[in-house]
């Protein structure tokens, strides 16, 4: 009986997998070296970062330390080095970054909330998704061009010169329209700069959340809502308020948005109301540190120091709401 010879069949396509376990192994020496030249590089960039930071520390303490006072925090702006303080700057970024906190926060965890909980997986979600991802990329002074045309203008629908007045100006109940150039104005500028941040942020802190504990709690009878509300934002609240204070950082240190909506760099008088004119410690360190005398200079580190003094306090305040909520969630 003939014997036929089987043709040699043509090789298989060879996968990754098969490709990587075919290979020499590498020694355990070159990658125990690798690993620690990608250690050191780390350790090196690090070091770098926070000895750049500590050098600036350490300049702005040693030119700003001098001029700290009480005197200093309770005087108003002048053209004389030694008469000059931030009273007012410092009060309006008290007032704007509050407002901006009471509009930012909540309208953000809601959005995130919506778009992560209820809203149906489509294009158009998906298509949102990415525009408010792309939205946390924008120049801030586009936002400032915004608030200018939005609430400052109100789009032109109400006369600046002769706008509509609804109670005493010189109370805390006040309302303008158009809002002009005040606080609520300037708040609601800085809530758009912030508010991707604090949507991204917080739909990540959603993802983190294990999906068995919503079918846990979705096969206990409860709705949607309510493992929302019970399960998922609890165990997220952590995430969302780090979110929240990386936010807050941005906003209090803006100069760029609120600069266009025609807030003054001089101001004698602190806010009353949200209607109220103002100013803000980045345009007031500006404004010292663009004169040629070096005693503002020194008055310019000063009010550096003093700003970041705001923001270490709104940041252990938000530290402590987020212990709170996590005990209580506990």
């Amino acid at each position: 009986m003939a014997q036929f010879a089987v043709p040699p069949t043509a090789p298989s396509h060879r996968r990754p997998a098969d490709i990587a376990a075919s290979a020499p192994p590498a020694s355990a020496l070159a990658r125990a070296l690798r690993n620690r030249l990608f250690l050191a590089v780390c350790l090196a960039c690090t070091a770098l970062a926070v000895l750049t930071l500590v050098v600036l520390l350490v300049t702005i303490w040693r030119e700003g330390s001098g001029s700290l006072s009480w005197d200093f925090l309770g005087r108003f702006a002048s053209r004389k080095a030694a008469d000059a303080g931030i009273k007012a700057p410092l009060w309006g970024s008290i007032w704007v970054c509050a407002v901006c906190a009471l509009t930012a926060l909540p309208i953000g965890v809601g959005t995130a909330l919506y778009l992560e909980e209820f809203a149906p997986k489509s294009r158009l979600t998906r298509f949102i998704s990415i525009n408010i991802s792309n939205l946390a990329g924008v120049p801030s002074i586009v936002y400032g061009i915004l608030g200018l045309t939005a609430f400052v203008r109100l789009f032109g629908m109400a006369n600046p010169d002769n706008p509509i007045e609804i109670g005493d100006p010189e109370s805390f109940l006040f309302l303008r329209l158009p809002f002009g150039s005040g606080v609520l104005s300037g708040g609601l500028t800085l809530m758009l700069v912030v508010l991707p941040i604090v949507i991204v942020s917080s739909r990540e802190a959603l993802r983190s959340v294990p999906r068995s504990l919503r079918a846990g709690s979705l096969a206990l009878g409860a709705t949607t809502w309510q493992t929302t509300w019970n399960i998922t934002l609890p165990a997220s609240v952590p995430m969302i308020m780090t979110g929240a204070i990386l936010a807050m950082s941005r906003a209090i240190g803006e100069a760029a948005p609120i600069l266009v909506l025609g807030v003054p760099l001089f101001s004698r008088a602190t806010p009353v109301n949200l209607m109220s004119d103002f100013t803000v410690l980045p345009l007031q360190i500006f404004n010292w540190a663009g004169r040629p005398q070096a005693e503002f200079h020194d008055l310019a580190a000063a009010a550096i120091i003093v700003l970041l003094a705001v923001l270490l306090t709104f940041n252990a305040v938000a530290v402590l709401i987020r212990q709170r909520l996590q005990s209580a969630a506990n």
